[in-house]
């Protein structure tokens, strides 16, 4: 299997040692043994922290779309009405998911490069469809956007809707996510992204009226939100649990706290600014819009004229240099660098930059 010096992919991400070392470990059984309970305890705080939120935090194995699906299925009921706020991959996505399980969507979409910026036209929505639940994308990673979350809350607030559902997996550790202050009542996260870690945990900050509707719609499926609720006290989780995982995410925790979340998110605004300019500077172009907000985490180009991106691909894996490519419309026409977490670091985002000139350059 190849493997490459020069890892910017936007998740997963590039995993450290300290990390790695949790997987290499042997513990005892989880329901069986305190230890669990307290690494188990001593995490949830941590991600907290990180949530910047008060409430209880279900931590539950597998990537991130575990924690997506099983918030919309433990919420929602056929018939329930989901406004789905888009502009990109993921947000127009949700609410594809949403009609999968019966839900009544109405969406207010934006282009693929901009982000959130007409309150009066969501508001207008959430006003006349009196939505249950109301959904949105944090990070849009194949377009490299930052959408605003902070109005969302205060829509959500002022028209009484029940549910905010916010995707921040791939902001989560890397920008601020300001659960409680944005009113959001599902704030979902992932292990991949900016916690450096492998794809294997996901996490769920519920809010008490979110308990309430979980506990009304009763759903029991494996990705079920309702036993998180009381798994700790009871010493009684829905599934075995996964030590080793919750290890790492552990670890992964103290690493950002450690650090601290302000001097965590200036790295990446650092590392994000000097990716744009240094590209600016290359001559290739940024995919989102001039007045759109750019991730400090991934940051979306467009391929270079005159090639396609297999192509362009080729050439730079060739050269030792692994990013991503884009989905749906971007697909084929947008590649990514993903600065967060390990990978948010001026001399690796430097390596990736002089890659990507040299064979900008035909060199």
């Amino acid at each position: 299997m190849k493997t490459y010096p020069i890892p910017m992919v936007p998740g997963p991400v590039k995993v450290p040692e300290e990390i790695l070392q949790a997987y290499l470990t042997d513990y005892g059984s989880a329901d069986l043994e305190s230890d669990y309970i307290d690494l188990y305890r001593q995490t949830e705080a941590s991600l907290q922290e990180i949530f910047a939120t008060k409430n209880k935090i279900a931590i539950m194995t597998g990537e991130g779309m575990i924690a997506l699906w099983g918030a919309l299925k433990s919420c929602l009921v056929p018939g329930d009405r989901v406004l789905c706020v888009a502009t990109g991959v993921f947000g127009y996505g949700i609410g594809d998911m949403a009609r999968s399980i019966g839900a009544e969507v109405k969406t207010v979409g934006f282009e693929y490069d901009q982000t959130i910026n007409d309150y009066e036209a969501i508001e207008e929505a959430v006003a006349s469809f009196k939505p249950k639940m109301i959904t949105a994308v944090h990070c849009e990673t194949p377009s490299g956007t930052l959408n605003p979350i902070e109005g969302l809350g205060k829509l959500k607030e002022k028209y009484g809707v029940p549910l905010l559902y916010v995707d921040a997996v791939a902001s989560l550790g890397g920008a601020p996510v300001l659960t409680d202050e944005w009113n959001v009542d599902l704030m979902l996260g992932g292990t991949q992204k900016a916690f450096s870690a492998p794809p294997d945990m996901s996490m769920v900050a519920v809010s008490d009226r979110a308990w309430e509707i979980i506990d009304q719609v009763n759903y029991p499926g494996y990705d079920a939100l309702k036993p998180f609720k009381t798994a700790v006290e009871e010493r009684y989780f829905p599934y075995t649990p996964y030590w080793q995982g919750l290890a790492a995410l552990h670890t992964a925790c103290r690493l950002i706290l450690d650090e601290g979340l302000e001097q965590c998110f200036a790295r990446h605004e650092q590392v994000a600014a000097y990716c744009r300019d240094r590209l600016a500077r290359i001559g290739l172009q940024i995919f989102p819009a001039a007045d759109a907000v750019s991730s400090p985490t991934v940051t979306a180009v467009y391929v270079p004229d005159g090639t396609s991106w297999a192509e362009f691909d080729s050439r730079l894996r060739a050269k030792g240099l692994v990013v991503g490519g884009s989905y749906g419309p971007l697909a084929g026409k947008v590649f990514r660098l993903g600065h967060m977490g390990a990978q948010a670091n001026l001399d690796l985002v430097e390596q990736a930059l002089n890659v990507i000139e040299a064979v900008c350059k035909g060199q």
